[in-house]
């Protein structure tokens, strides 16, 4: 951070001295001349603007302090907004224009001072306001004004983006300087080797509290930093909440701020700890309280007795729709039937339970797998030594009205990118439509353009589809309908291409389809990449998947809502707020950064070790079903997993860098998402593994093990046997004993066939099973069945 009192020598070039404190800062804003001269400026003599008091804040002086062509960035940056009236308005509505675009500058602008790192916030002499704030170290002067500017959602001066920029300022009032942390005032420079932006810090400097209490530190030592949010929310937005919940939205005043500030140190340290510098940070001074007596009572309550987590911390922190429960005591909120910890999923995962509500915790993992896998598309990951891309098949099954709807926005959010990139490409195609059907009766014809549409419908056709697929530049496409009778409706005549499409898209393997006529678009696509999450009814589901032997219905990741038939309204029903799908945004605008092959050994071993219970399982049972369903379920489980992993890596980087540096960290390390991945292959997150994998075993038996067994059993599926199915002469087989005699096989023969069977016949039905290997001849006219049926 960095304050400099901005001054010319003998009238000439400029100099700098530092500002090493709040008092030295405010005399000079609050010298008799200086309200005189802003009068005078805000009345229209803006001559008179450089007699105002001048400072920088983003630069430190060269050796002989001088200001001019200074290298040396601070830790803080300067801004400066400006509002410019349209000029075709009249002086008095320029005046109100200009009113009107400030108004809600400030409430902005402090409703973001933890993420920003807002150091000062004041009105300028003029049109606007000037603010400081921490400057991100691994992004350039301009980078962090732009950084700045889309936080805050306001344009910056553009003309005033050098490190040198001074700012002529206004007085020391209230209405004027609007926000101000002494923090401002320590003299470092800016390290470029170490940036930590997005641990922002408030109040005073770590080295004065210690004063205070006693114990020695350096003058330049650095402040240990401390998370400014508790499960995502900022403790700005924690304690606003607390006062709302706790005292009726009222902040403690002069006549009650000792015993109110003791009340909340005493609950935040149950968040923060027993951490006095931490709820220094956080904890603001109330109605001009000196800091020194806020700070005795946060020693006060760090000093009385712990009586359990208090109920008035409890209400505020519930009353916030992203955090379903903090009481560690508690167990989490989960899924139907399954153990998911809301408390260990990142940011991303969380906001979209959170949205759809705790109840669908499973469901909406399960859904938003395929939008995760199909954003990192240049990721993958080696399952069982194979590296495959993170291909994944969703079906969410639940009765009507059962909350399946609550998704849609969900994906909406994961895929918002895509889908506004893609709104363009149909765009471009629609034009392309428009000025073919003008140039219909022309010789040249304008070309068709061969554009990525990655968000693809399943109302199409197969040929519309196959087009598609092959256009996406080998990035993964992705599909999403919350009516799966979509599908069994639209492909109802083609259902096996579409098990076909997906199954090899499931492995990323190769797909050709070959068209019949020569105007026709022949695909040919190396390894096919198609992510899709579908959303219906039971019946709906046995109407996608039909056959239960091709492999189609193990590949498929499965999810159930729970039965709500009997469960009340809610008085506030879960929907995505608009900080929620930010948040999801965040993620997905990072994920298409990674690329790359990785390989997650603790993962690895997880999905054996789960494989192998299993199996155990399994044998003890005689449960073949269960045993063939649990190989694709451990691949399932470990690219979902591996997903959600993703999104934790990118929330560290959130959090460390903001959203712009994490982005820039990518870019700039291509390796740092893959070490980051293998470090956060924790305890916790691997037991996300079997939850989820024993989830999408359980559903999948629970919906497919009859008609799996039916189909096994069924003379119509071909296991091991060669033979093939051929007429009547197997219904004859089927109805003969173990052993039995020619005698047996020609009455059989008479009931299947009719009365006009020859002995010849059966004889040479005899023995064309004999050299099939279906029967055996144990004595004159005596047989013995090998097969117990020829299915």
């Amino acid at each position: 951070m960095s304050c400099h009192f901005v001054y010319q020598k003998d009238g000439g070039a400029k100099f700098m001295r530092p500002i090493h404190n709040r008092e030295e800062y405010l005399q000079l804003r609050d010298s008799e001349r200086q309200p005189l001269v802003l009068q005078a400026v805000r009345k229209g003599s803006e001559e008179q603007k450089h007699q105002l008091v001048q400072f920088n804040y983003s630069c430190l002086p060269n050796d002989d302090g001088s200001l001019k062509g200074s290298k040396t960035a601070s830790k803080s940056v300067g801004m400066d907004i400006d509002f410019k009236a349209p000029k075709d308005l009249s002086a008095q509505e320029q005046q109100a224009w200009l009113a009107k675009q400030m108004a809600g500058v400030p409430e902005l602008v402090l409703s973001k001072r933890d993420e920003l790192g807002l150091l000062m916030l004041e009105r300028s002499a003029t049109k606007g306001f000037h603010l400081v704030f921490r400057r991100h170290e691994d992004l350039s002067q301009e980078e962090n004004l732009q950084w700045a500017s889309e936080l805050l959602g306001v344009k910056f001066d553009d003309k005033a983006k050098d490190i040198t920029r001074v700012f002529f300022t206004t007085t020391a009032d209230a209405d004027e300087l609007l926000f101000l942390d002494d923090e401002l005032f320590d003299m470092t420079a800016a390290n470029q080797t170490t940036p930590d932006p997005s641990l922002l810090i408030l109040g005073q400097a770590k080295r004065q509290s210690r004063a205070k209490e006693g114990n020695s530190a350096e003058p330049n030592e650095q402040r240990k930093q401390y998370p400014t949010a508790y499960h995502g929310i900022p403790f700005e937005a924690i304690i606003h909440k607390y006062w709302e919940v706790n005292n009726k939205g009222f902040e403690p005043t002069e006549g009650d701020r000792d015993t109110l500030t003791f009340q909340l140190a005493s609950d935040l340290r149950h968040i923060c700890g027993k951490n006095f510098d931490w709820l220094d940070q956080v904890i603001p001074c109330y109605d001009g309280f000196p800091i020194e007596e806020k700070r005795q009572k946060i020693r006060n309550a760090l000093a009385s007795k712990y009586e359990g987590f208090p109920q008035r911390l409890r209400d505020t922190l519930n009353a916030f729709k992203e955090v379903e429960e903090f009481d560690e005591t508690t167990p989490d909120p989960s899924s139907s039937g399954g153990e998911l910890s809301l408390k260990r999923l990142p940011q991303g995962i969380k906001d979209s339970i959170a949205a759809a509500g705790p109840a669908l915790a499973m469901p909406i993992v399960t859904a938003i797998c395929p939008c995760i896998g199909a954003l990192a598309t240049g990721v993958k990951l080696d399952v069982h030594g194979q590296m495959r891309g993170l291909n994944l098949i969703a079906y969410i099954t639940g009765e009507f009205a059962s909350g399946k709807g609550s998704i849609d926005p969900v994906i909406g959010a994961w895929m918002s990118e895509v889908q506004a990139l893609d709104d363009m490409y149909i765009q471009q195609e629609d034009e392309f439509r428009r000025k073919k059907n003008a140039a219909k009766n022309q010789k040249n014809q304008p070309e068709e353009p061969k554009l990525p549409v990655r968000y693809i419908t399943f109302n199409t056709t197969v040929a519309n589809l196959a087009e598609r697929l092959a256009n996406v530049e080998g990035k993964h496409a992705f599909s999403f309908t919350p009516e799966a009778d979509i599908v069994a409706q639209k492909w109802k005549s083609s259902m096996s291409d579409f098990s076909v499409m997906l199954r090899q898209s499931y492995d990323g393997s190769r797909y050709d389809r070959e068209a019949r006529s020569a105007e026709a678009v022949n695909v040919h696509i190396k390894h096919l990449l198609w992510n899709v999450t579908m959303c219906g009814t039971p019946d709906a589901l046995y109407r996608v998947v039909t056959n239960y032997t091709d492999g189609f219905q193990s590949r498929i990741a499965l999810a159930q809502t729970p039965d709500n038939t009997y469960t009340p309204l809610g008085d506030k029903p879960d929907i995505l707020s608009s900080r929620q799908a930010e948040r999801i945004q965040q993620i997905a605008h990072l994920l298409p950064l990674m690329t790359g092959e990785v390989v997650l050994p603790k993962l690895e071993a997880r999905g054996r070790e789960w494989l192998e219970r299993i199996r155990l399982e399994s044998m003890m049972n005689d449960d073949r079903v269960k045993a063939r369903e649990r190989f694709r379920t451990c691949v399932t489980t470990q690219r979902m997993v591996c997903c959600i992993m993703l999104c934790k890596v990118c929330e560290q980087l959130i959090q460390k860098h903001g959203l712009v540096g994490a982005e820039t960290q990518l870019k700039q390390h291509p390796d740092l998402w893959r070490n980051m991945l293998l470090k956060v292959q924790t305890p916790a997150m691997l037991d996300i593994y079997d939850v989820i994998a024993d989830s999408l075993l359980d559903n999948a038996l629970y919906f497919f093990r009859e008609r799996i067994e039916n189909a096994f059993r069924s003379r119509n599926y071909i296991g091991g046997n060669e033979r093939r199915r051929q007429g009547k002469n197997d219904s004859i087989y089927e109805r003969l004993d173990l052993d039995f005699s020619f005698d047996i096989a020609l009455q059989h023969s008479v009931s299947v066939n009719g009365a006009g069977v020859s002995r010849n016949q059966v004889h040479q039905m005899l023995k064309n099973w004999r050299k099939q290997g279906l029967i055996t001849q144990t004595g004159p006219a005596q047989y013995r069945k090998l097969l117990g049926s020829v299915s």
